[in-house]
């Protein structure tokens, strides 16, 4: 009897192919979107929020937490504001429980990627995730007092820079034709690919943004412009930021009472993670939107399932008819109508696995390009399953209304030959 109901399947299905695929692609494209925007949900939520960025916390000027962690740690804001020099060798030299302090300084860009000034120890001491420190793919670190760079992995690649090219940087962080500064760098090291936002910037030294022509330091209140080649006091440097790592957590609970709580000067993102998570929070509504358009689109693939196999019942009384005079049973017909119904909703899905392995390459190019964060095509996630399994649950319930029609069709009246 199952063979039967089988052999009836492939002959509809071969039948009405052309409306079959149609359906099938309905629900492959339904069931792709879906799997497609709850994986996108939940990697960019775990790499921007829930990734191991290298860091504890970030200090700056006072203002938005959110702004100081997307310029220091995603490069993709302007910064708040400067700090004096003084504050980072503190934090450097004299505050127990800071494992590593590292200043930035920002404000410029080459041909729109990031320029960031630091130290070695960037390279030396630090580590992007755990375990892992940056690694040359062709040179080395650049060194302190020399107009050197090194260029993260996406640069090097979009720009086709080698090791000994040269730079001249261009001021603000979205690039202008006329706003290059005279300076000029010698590219010393291309780093390896970490798939962090690291890969879209240029590093040079600290000291580069101090000497670079037209910047102005305010670090000892009032206004310094540098010229010549001599050394600048450490009175009038300032930094964009502070990146800290901490010996023990509470070192960041003791920071931010001092400086969020009883300052009024600084600002500390602390924990990277939590600040990021409060951005989820706020545009979470956009992501429930995503959410319901996916499930609006399941909902039309079964109608379109439905509409499929429920046209093609009138057409199929007669064969019906025949089939029950041969002694097929009732339910013999009404399981076939419903495993095709199934059918091509297992089928749809299976398709949905490709459509949603398109459209995740597309979106992590889109948003390693934007952001330097890279998305997993392959990654697993509970969406992956489940959907291909609801949409065939939902393919078998659509096909019960189609399936009782045919159950109910009448066999002396359908045999009667057609005039």
């Amino acid at each position: 009897m199952s063979g039967g109901i089988f052999l009836l399947v492939r002959r509809s299905l071969r039948q009405h192919a052309f409306s079959t695929l149609i359906t099938i692609l309905a629900v492959g494209l339904a069931s792709g979107l879906t799997m497609s925007v709850f994986s996108i949900q939940q990697q960019s939520r775990e790499a921007f929020s829930g990734g191991d960025v290298g860091f504890d916390a970030v200090l700056g000027a006072r203002g938005s937490q959110l702004q100081l962690v997307l310029n220091t740690v995603f490069h993709l804001e302007t910064s708040p504001g400067n700090i004096p020099w003084s504050v980072y060798k503190d934090l450097e030299e004299r505050t127990a429980g800071v494992r590593l302090a590292i200043p930035y300084a920002t404000g410029d860009n080459y041909y729109g990627y990031r320029i960031v000034g630091t130290t070695t120890k960037l390279f030396t001491d630090f580590e992007y995730r755990k375990g892992y420190p940056f690694q040359f793919a062709d040179g080395r670190a650049f060194e302190e007092g020399y107009a050197e760079a090194v260029v993260g992995s996406y640069v090097a690649e979009q720009l086709g820079m080698q090791v000994g090219d040269h730079i001249h940087p261009s001021h603000g962080v979205n690039y202008a034709d006329g706003h290059t500064h005279d300076d000029e760098y010698t590219v010393v090291g291309i780093l390896e690919a970490t798939n962090t936002p690291s890969d879209r910037v240029v590093w040079i030294p600290i000291e580069g943004i101090f000497h670079m022509d037209g910047h102005v330091l305010k670090g000892a209140g009032e206004h310094y412009e540098h010229h010549g080649t001599h050394a600048i006091p450490d009175k009038h440097k300032e930094v964009s930021a502070v990146m800290l790592a901490f010996s023990n957590p509470t070192m960041g609970m003791n920071l931010n009472q001092k400086f969020n709580m009883e300052g009024k000067d600084y600002t500390l993102a602390f924990p990277i993670g939590r600040v990021m998570l409060e951005l989820f929070d706020k545009i979470g509504w956009v992501n429930r939107i995503f959410e319901l358009v996916a499930y609006l689109v399941v909902l039309v693939s079964g109608a379109a399932i439905l509409a499929s196999i429920y046209n093609t019942i009138n057409e199929r009384k007669r064969e019906f008819a025949i089939l029950r005079a041969l002694g097929a049973r009732r339910r013999t017909v009404f399981s076939a109508i419903v495993l095709e119904a199934a059918t091509i909703a297992a089928l749809g899905s299976a398709l949905g696995w490709c459509i949603y392995a398109l459209v995740l390459l597309v979106a992590s190019l889109a948003v390693r390009k934007e952001t330097g964060v890279v998305l997993e095509v392959f990654m697993l996630h509970p969406s992956l399953y489940l959907t291909p399994l609801g949409m065939t649950l939902l393919g078998a319930l659509t096909g019960i209304i189609p399936a009782y029609k045919a159950y109910a069709t009448d066999v002396a009246e359908n045999l009667v030959p057609h005039s």
